[in-house]
């Protein structure tokens, strides 16, 4: 098979966008790939091709902060994800992603502004009950394997719990290696890869250790109070970014 170069080149300057926002900010930045490789190849293909990559970022995102994250934090997310994954998987052939986009779009940009317009005091833990937990993991497990959109569904409660960055960061990495092993093997089992989708993937790694090598030390160089207020702009942006999604297929 032969790759266009340009392909290559615009997807390894995402890969690289990603690998910096997965791990030196804990995301915000994922939903730009599928959109953007879509330029090029089909959504379904997309999503194929990204897939291994996340999840090499989540095993060295694992590796790197092992020792910092919150297990009851992840344990409280994971069943409600599983179960928003087995739900994607049985309608993702089927699934009009658009209210999806718009609704996790809209709550990504209001947390984002409830930030910075200071609705939310600096260093203050908000408890939410356990009925909004399990369906803010069921949100991020359906929009993960319909659209690899399932950051900006945790991110608002993950920032709700005052984390030092590091272990905002460690979280966050260890719910999506969770999570994604389980989606990369249902995709598997959806038959969505391919050798074509595999090779370009494997061609994709080093932009994938440079952004990964890039967020690792962005991270240490950050203070906490400089970190907060990108973490929160990543997810603004996100939201943005799926909002122009959903506005881009009404046109």
């Amino acid at each position: 098979m032969t790759v266009p170069i340009e392909f290559l080149l615009v997807a390894g300057i995402v890969v690289v966008i990603v690998g910096i926002s997965k791990s030196g900010f804990a995301g915000g930045l994922g939903v730009i790939a599928v959109p953007v490789m879509t330029l090029y190849v089909s959504p379904q293909m997309a999503l194929a091709i990204q897939m291994p990559l996340l999840i090499l970022m989540d095993f060295a995102n694992g590796w790197r902060y092992w020792k910092s994250w919150s297990r009851p934090v992840v344990m409280a997310l994971l069943p409600g994800a599983f179960l928003g994954l087995a739900a994607g998987a049985a309608l993702f052939n089927v699934f009009d992603g658009v209210v999806l986009k718009a609704l996790i779009g809209l709550m990504a940009v209001f947390m984002a502004a409830q930030f910075f317009l200071g609705g939310a005091k600096n260093g203050e833990q908000k408890i939410w009950r356990r009925p909004f937990i399990i369906l803010a993991g069921f949100v991020s497990g359906f929009a993960g394997i319909v659209a690899h959109a399932g950051g900006p569904a945790v991110k608002g409660y993950l920032l709700s719990q005052n984390m030092d960055k590091t272990t905002f960061v460690g979280t966050n990495s260890m719910f999506f290696l969770f999570l994604n092993l389980v989606k990369g093997v249902i995709y598997g089992a959806m038959s969505q890869y391919t050798a074509e989708t595999l090779q370009i993937s494997l061609m994709l790694i080093p932009f994938l250790v440079l952004g990964v090598f890039l967020g690792f030390r962005l991270h240490k160089l950050i203070s906490q109070r400089v970190f907060q207020i990108l973490a929160f702009s990543l997810l603004g942006l996100a939201g943005v970014r799926l909002l122009v999604d959903v506005g881009l297929s009404v046109i």
